[in-house]
């Protein structure tokens, strides 16, 4: 009874809501779905209407009036929302994507670079004596070596980071 009725209206409903929605300024989708939902919440508590098409134009009319009046008393921000100094979840996502993201493009590098690169990233903020110590080699071939690493890690990142957007 149910998916003939839906069956019969989808058509009738797909026309009416195409020119209610326009005519105030939503969403045919939006407004066919407000009102596929009425109709089921109609079925559970009263049953079927006894003229299904009638009942139907109304029922868009009313959800197309209820969205108008909607729309009117909604305003959006004139700024963004006050709060913008603090990360959102988004971006801590985002971040530490990048932060996963680098770490795998360090390991895959080649030679010491992984080694030089992890001591350079640590948390404990060495010094270049110390590093050279940790890895066994010179304080005056670190610079350049770092140097020949982070070429290596640009060129790993580089499809994996989208280029940063030129600013005005």
């Amino acid at each position: 009874m149910t998916h003939d009725l839906v069956a019969a209206l989808r058509p009738l409903l797909t026309a009416e809501a195409s020119a209610e929605a326009h005519a105030f300024g939503s969403e045919p989708g939006d407004l066919e779905q407000a009102v596929w939902l009425r109709l089921l919440e109609r079925l559970e508590t009263d049953g079927p209407p006894s003229d299904p098409p009638g009942w139907l134009r109304k029922a868009v009319r009313a959800e197309a009036r209820r969205s108008r009046r909607t729309t009117r008393l909604e305003r959006p921000y004139g700024d963004e929302p006050a709060d913008d100094l603090r990360p959102g979840p988004e971006q801590h996502a985002l971040t530490a994507a990048r932060y996963r993201a680098v770490r795998d493009a360090v390991r895959r590098l080649p030679g010491r670079c992984p080694r030089l690169m992890e001591a350079l990233l640590s948390p404990r903020d060495l010094t270049y004596r110390e590093i050279a110590g940790e890895l066994g080699i010179s304080q005056g071939s670190l610079g350049p070596e770092r140097s020949r690493c982070l070429g290596c890690l640009r060129r790993l990142l580089t499809p994996e980071v989208a280029p940063c957007e030129a600013r005005g």
